[in-house]
């Protein structure tokens, strides 16, 4: 039992019992990320979903239109694929969140009663995934330990073998139609932010290719091309300061940049005869979807609605579907024919989640730059300061987006303003920015935070006595630096799974999140310590001032609980007001009731520390 003061669960959060059953029933409500079907059987498609209450995954059959769910764990599933021809299900197997374990597999139809799965590949060893690519004959995964990452690649269903193994941070990315090549990103020049690329004989895992752009510019490959014979690679680059495409033709060593002349930054998918592909812009936190026809360039804009696209791909007979929300309107699955005609083609919920309430952008300057900040009131609130609740994305290399959220709703529900701030370090705005906290992170990040807090209040937005900082993973980790460096800011934070002692979560954490805080620092603890020492929350703590609310998962592997427990003695000895909620799961529930019960906990928390009713 944990010495430090539990955090009180509420039954309900509001008096109103249609207030109380509109916030739950966003959560409640059925999703569903965008289906991924087999390449050569296209009526077989793959999802996750939380209709059992847990998110798990489930198989499709568009044929006969029948929907299996195909595991059944106590903190639900996440990471699944298909094979290409259809037959056969993967999914990850961890225990209760910890990321740590093993590739298995079953046959779409199912398996048979009281049978396990089957391992995905044998002779595997467990860790953490660093990536899978599925073939007819081949299929290729990555492991990542304390040692580093191996490749494994097994043929026609034999035992894995070696192809790649490195003390670096690498992964899986993409295997060719013909299965002779396999792409993967990696770090063997130290910086795991920016990976280069080279491409692997499936046969003996000898290098056939290499592609690296030099310091501070990554690759990164999306897949290749999906007509047989065709080893053409989709590749994202930042060679001009941010995110755009290429082609690498992998046989001849050759590539061809897309010239698309679009702001923003961009990603693409294949359409399946290889001679187009799908774009997706990203500008100012709204995406908009194109076909680029490689032939002549030619590049045609898809009249999609204003919002946010949490995936999309080309279905064989053109229809484009994609998975989109906006901050008012919940998700739903739409398609998008060739003939230009559009449909919504899921809709787990019925249409019955309540909405929200649109987003608005505030852009402040701050550092070298302008932070985005996305911002909303509650409806009917009056125009006056309001107590705001300013919520910090994960990442860093993230973005908060013109997307629905159960999470933020609730917030607006009870009273709070909204702040977004996609600080330096998100994604979305360039290479600069997202790379402008490398050296400094946190505090720089925390620059922005208090720029975009100061326009808030000098536009009679924000209360300045009533602001909460809150967020989770990296948010969670801005939002106690925040409190104890910026203590007159803020009168409450709540962090989620947080990095709070940084020196001890290096030594805890996973292998991969530790490869990426040398290329974010510059260095290991060892190197750069007193750098970490800078940027960690509980050289401040003792600067905290406002009450504050801590969540942990047991078995979390980015943000382990010992260097959270350390943070916490440390506020006891300071005597300051604190509360802390524990859950058995990782970075995260995938369980419905657990993610209300932590939400009701934190609305709550921050409620009470303004003295709201």
């Amino acid at each position: 039992m944990s010495k430090h003061p539990a955090a009180a669960v509420p039954e309900t959060l509001f008096a109103d019992p249609e207030a109380e059953a509109r916030w739950r029933a966003r959560f409640t409500a059925s999703r569903m990320s965008l289906p991924r079907w087999a390449q050569d059987a296209p009526d077989r498609n793959l999802y996750r979903s939380n209709a059992s209450g847990v998110w798990e995954v489930y198989a499709w059959d568009r044929a006969t239109d029948i929907h299996r769910k195909v595991t059944d764990r106590p903190n639900g599933t996440w990471s699944a694929t298909i094979s290409p021809d259809g037959e056969r299900i993967w999914w990850f197997d961890d225990t209760d969140g910890d990321e740590f374990g093993a590739w298995v597999t079953e046959p779409f139809a199912g398996r048979p009663p009281d049978s396990a799965p089957a391992p995905g590949v044998e002779g595997a060893i467990p860790g953490y995934s660093s990536g899978i690519s599925l073939g007819h004959t081949v299929d290729a995964v990555g492991v990542s330990t304390d040692d580093g990452t191996t490749i494994f690649a097994a043929r026609a269903g034999g035992p894995g073998a070696v192809i790649y193994r490195n003390t670096h941070d690498a992964g899986v990315a993409a295997l060719s139609r013909d299965e002779s090549l396999l792409a993967i990103e990696h770090s063997e020049h130290g910086d795991t932010r920016h990976p280069a690329l080279r491409v692997l004989a499936v046969a003996d895992g000898g290098p056939v290719a290499e592609k690296w752009d030099g310091k501070g510019k990554g690759l990164e490959a999306v897949d290749f091309s999906p007509v047989p014979g065709d080893q053409r690679l989709l590749v994202v680059h930042e060679r001009r300061g941010r995110d755009e495409l290429l082609i690498w033709d992998v046989a001849a060593d050759a590539e061809t940049e897309l010239a698309i002349d679009l702001p923003g930054e961009l990603s693409a998918a294949w359409y399946p005869d290889g001679t187009a592909i799908l774009v997706m812009q990203t500008h100012e936190v709204r995406d908009s979807l194109y076909r680029y026809d490689l032939s002549g360039g030619a590049l045609s804009k898809l009249d999609i609605p204003r919002g946010s696209i949490a995936g999309a791909q080309v279905r064989p007979d053109g229809t484009v579907e994609y998975s989109w929300s906006n901050a008012a309107a919940p998700p739903v699955i739409r398609s998008l024919h060739p003939d230009g005609t559009e449909r919504v083609l899921l809709d787990p919920d019925g249409g019955t989640t309540p909405g929200s309430t649109e987003l608005e952008d505030a852009f402040v300057p701050s550092g070298d730059g302008t932070a985005h900040a996305l911002i909303a009131r509650p409806a009917g609130a009056p125009d006056a300061p309001l107590p705001t609740v300013f919520l910090l994305h994960g990442g860093p290399h993230s973005a908060d987006e013109d997307r629905f959220s159960a999470y933020r709703a609730v917030w607006l529900d009870a009273g709070f303003a909204v702040v977004h701030v996609n600080y330096r370090g998100s994604t979305g705005y360039g290479s600069a920015w997202r790379d402008a906290s490398e050296g400094r992170p946190g505090l720089t990040e925390l620059a922005d935070v208090a720029a975009v807090h100061a326009r808030m209040v000098e536009k009679g937005f924000a209360d300045p006595a009533r602001c909460v900082v809150g967020g989770a993973s990296w948010g969670g980790y801005l939002s106690l630096l925040a409190l104890g460096t910026q203590p007159q800011l803020w009168a409450a934070g709540v962090a989620g799974v947080p990095v709070a002692d940084y020196l001890a979560a290096y030594e805890d954490e996973m292998e991969p999140l530790r490869a990426f805080d040398r290329s974010l620092f510059g260095g290991s603890p060892d190197d750069v310590h007193d750098l970490y020492v800078e940027c960690s929350p509980i050289t401040y703590v003792d600067e905290v001032r406002a009450p504050v609310l801590i969540l942990a998962g047991e078995n979390d592997p980015r943000c382990p609980i010992r260097q959270i427990d350390n943070y916490l003695d440390r506020l006891a000895a300071h005597g300051a007001s604190y509360e802390m909620y524990r859950y058995d799961a990782g970075h995260g529930s995938l369980v419905v009731a657990e993610m209300i019960k932590q939400t009701a906990v934190e609305v709550h928390f921050a409620k009470r520390a303004l003295g709201m009713p």
